[in-house]
């Protein structure tokens, strides 16, 4: 049934390029199969015993077909597009608020709104529930879906800039609901989420969160202001960065390195994927020491912007690989009004490498190992390697963190804890400053344990798979005790594990307390007290002086 709908939507997008006889091999197969499948599905239309709905079974197959390609080439129905556009452009009007579900109350809630927004400033806080949208409920029916739940309610959110809307929600601790006058406006997100000097004040920090229209005049802004402000050095932050314009990725290569020099150069099948894009404008500077901070969610056009910089030796790259995706998309607009963003080309960067890496599994980039991948030469001849993504010159093992504070970063009951503390607290400390206190940590665990906040045990969850596969082979009598007495040594203990993970817990619920008051600046102020990638990047910056 698959090959059956992953042909369907070859016949929806291809039958336009053959109103002429094929000229190639190639294109008369093409043709030949296309009418075979056209064949198929009419007779499936005619005969078969239930009436087929054409626009979902033609859905289904565009989405199977596209599984067999990259993961990034993607289809647009006409009621998409606008989704895409507030991709490449930053840009939507809404109230400025990322939303998400709450399971038990089977709602949704604002998750994060974002500093200076029309949420915020109608004083919406992170775990109000959301009840009505000017008296309509937005309750999750039994049978719904929480994905198309929190669409739609994200939708009827956004709207036309200037229009007005009450919004009721119900606040932890407060008995009866609010209600909130809330005004739609434009909503850009800014590029840099966050820029300052580090303590010893000369060197600089900037953190770049997208590509987008606004990012280099953002970002060019940001890095003169701290220039002003004494820095003599720039640490730079591309981690998590997911990309965006090409255009974009070129601009802000061209901040740090001369006119006139090649960035990137894409190479495809057509005309379009044989194009080389070189600075065009006089750089920021070209001399301030400079360490660009990657990680494996740094994708794109961050790769190009870290790439390019390595490639020259303007920067050192320090942290983790990145993610991998060297694949060029360019929107091609359908009959239907519809849009299909394909793959048409692969990146490549000054020294030749192509970033992209060599395959997919499970929609997660493979990279080929060190002993087959390809040398290539910097500018200054220093070796550099392809096989996917940018591998640092200065490379970080991150932190090996317990399931247990996966569970908590995504429970109720620490939203719940956030809400309980923003009711009792009018203000905190500074980012730089703020910790909780002892007895403030030892409220915390009590109030997660009233709300009976479990998390699974990895270890025991092993063990139950041992002692399966032991008893099928026979050995359940020989094991019971001992298998016994290391569960009893492995059940998780509740007091145990929020002491021995103390320091990790608290770095995520203060950063979360941080957010509340300080957005996301805040939390970026906050992390990089304890940030092992900017120690590495600091220590680098101080051997190239």
């Amino acid at each position: 049934m698959k090959k059956t709908l992953a042909l369907l939507s070859v016949v929806a997008l291809s039958l336009p390029l053959f109103a002429q006889e094929p000229q190639t091999a190639h294109d008369y197969e093409v043709y030949k199969q296309l009418n075979i499948f056209n064949n198929l599905y009419r007779e499936l239309d005619l005969y078969y015993v239930d009436s087929l709905e054409a626009d979902k079974v033609i859905g289904d197959a565009i989405t199977g077909m596209l599984d067999m390609v990259d993961p990034y080439t993607e289809y647009y129905t006409s009621e998409r597009t606008e989704e895409l556009r507030q991709m490449t452009t930053g840009k939507y009007a809404g109230i400025g608020s990322v939303i998400s579900v709450n399971r038990h109350a089977r709602r949704c809630i604002i998750a994060e709104p974002y500093a200076g927004m029309p949420a915020a400033e109608a004083g919406l806080r992170v775990g109000d529930i959301i009840l009505a949208q000017d008296g309509k409920d937005y309750g999750l029916s039994e049978e719904g879906r929480e994905g198309e739940y929190s669409s739609r309610v994200s939708q009827s959110l956004r709207g036309e800039p200037g229009t007005t809307f009450s919004l009721t929600v119900k606040r932890y601790g407060v008995e009866n609901p609010l209600t909130f006058r809330i005004t739609r406006r434009i909503i850009q997100l800014p590029s840099v989420a966050y820029s300052g000097m580090l303590p010893g004040d000369s060197v600089g920090y900037v953190r770049l969160e997208s590509y987008t229209e606004q990012s280099t005049r953002e970002l060019s802004v940001a890095i003169s202001a701290l220039k002003r402000k004494g820095a003599r050095a720039l640490v730079l932050d591309l981690r998590e960065n997911p990309g965006g314009l090409l255009e974009q990725a070129v601009r802000i290569t061209n901040l740090f390195i001369p006119k006139g020099r090649e960035v990137v150069s894409l190479r495809g099948k057509n005309a379009e994927g044989g194009t080389s894009y070189k600075t065009v404008a006089e750089p920021l500077d070209t001399e301030m020491p400079l360490a660009v901070l990657v990680s494996s969610g740094t994708a794109s056009a961050a790769e190009i912007t870290s790439g390019a910089l390595q490639d020259y030796d303007r920067a050192v790259i320090v942290g983790q690989r990145t993610y991998g995706k060297g694949l060029v998309q360019q929107p091609h607009a359908l009959p239907t009004g519809a849009v299909l963003k394909l793959t048409t080309a692969k990146y490549y960067i000054p020294s030749g490498r192509c970033i992209q890496a060599y395959s997919y599994a499970d929609g997660q980039p493979r990279h080929l190992p060190d002993s087959l991948a390809r040398a290539f030469k910097t500018a200054s001849g220093r070796i550099v390697y392809d096989g996917g993504g940018i591998k640092p010159d200065v490379e970080v093992q991150p932190d090996s963190l317990p399931t247990l504070l996966s569970y908590l970063s995504a429970s109720e009951a620490l939203t719940d804890y956030l809400s309980y503390y923003r009711q009792q607290h009018d203000s905190i400390a500074p980012p730089e400053e703020f910790s909780l206190a002892e007895e403030e940590y030892e409220e915390f665990k009590a109030f997660l344990k009233k709300n009976d906040f479990t998390y699974d045990n990895q270890s025991a969850n092993a063990l139950s798979v041992l002692e399966r596969i032991a008893a099928a082979e026979g050995y359940a009598d020989v094991t019971r005790e001992e298998f016994a007495a290391l569960r009893a040594k492995l059940s998780h203990s509740f007091d145990h594990d929020f002491s021995y993970w103390e320091p990790q817990i608290r770095i995520l619920v203060e950063s979360r307390i941080v957010g509340l008051y300080y957005y996301q600046a805040g939390q970026i102020a906050y992390a990089l007290r304890a940030d092992k990638d900017l120690e590495a990047a600091l220590a680098a910056l101080c051997h190239q002086n």
